[in-house]
């Protein structure tokens, strides 16, 4: 496998760098310990498909925020056209980028983050998300092509899903909190013994003692 197909697989600790941003310079993930943290890519500054993601982004930023969750863009674009990229969605589009865009000129994050693949001949990052929990551990990682924008209701539905899941120690189903079996409710962990497999159905609603379900507190 070459050097950049290389990335982090869920469970592992988020590569550690330092970099320039609109925002200033981030040390991360160290000085967001605490917090989520969605860190995205994009092909590159000034292109439509890329502008209405930021847009979208920009436009969700509360709803992220109320999950303790920092959102944070990159590309392979120095930071000047960052900031005038961003100038220009205020100005023309009335939406202003409150989270930092990483300057990734020489592609050395993008590389380490396995954002950078054949398709895009090694000069752009694909659209990348990296999500990670406040103990800065990769949670969830999501890729689309270059000719598809990201959809904004299913990454603030996977993170919290990722939060509940955390939090009550369940797991949740398809399309979750809309399913088609189970409605809101969501999964009971397996049992782990049989003596606590033969109590489940008395306890919970379920098809089966390896398939019960609750309502969440």
């Amino acid at each position: 496998m070459s050097e950049i197909m290389k990335l982090p697989l869920i469970g592992d600790r988020a590569p550690e760098f330092t970099a320039q941003t609109t925002k200033g310079t981030i040390d991360f993930p160290r000085e967001y310990k605490g917090k989520w943290v969605v860190l995205f890519s994009h092909p590159a500054d000034f292109t439509p498909v890329c502008t209405t993601e930021f847009y979208a982004f920009a436009d969700r930023a509360g709803e992220f925020k109320s999950l303790n969750t920092e959102l944070i863009g990159l590309s392979i674009d120095q930071v000047y056209s960052h900031m005038k990229w961003t100038e220009w969605i205020k100005e023309k589009l009335g939406k202003e980028i409150p989270f930092p865009v990483i300057a990734d000129s020489t592609g050395k994050i993008a590389t380490k983050y396995g954002m950078l693949h054949p398709e895009a001949n090694g000069t752009q990052a694909v659209r990348a998300v990296f999500i990670l929990d406040a103990e800065g551990i990769v949670r969830a990682i999501l890729y689309y092509p270059l000719s598809v924008g990201r959809n904004m209701d299913e990454i603030l539905r996977l993170l919290k899903a990722l939060q509940v899941a955390d939090k009550e120690s369940v797991a949740l189903p398809a399309n979750w909190p809309k399913n088609e079996l189970i409605g809101d409710k969501v999964i009971v962990p397996a049992p782990s013994s049989e003596d606590e497999a033969k109590e489940r159905l008395k306890k919970y609603e379920g098809y089966d003692w390896w398939f019960c379900y609750r309502k969440l507190e």
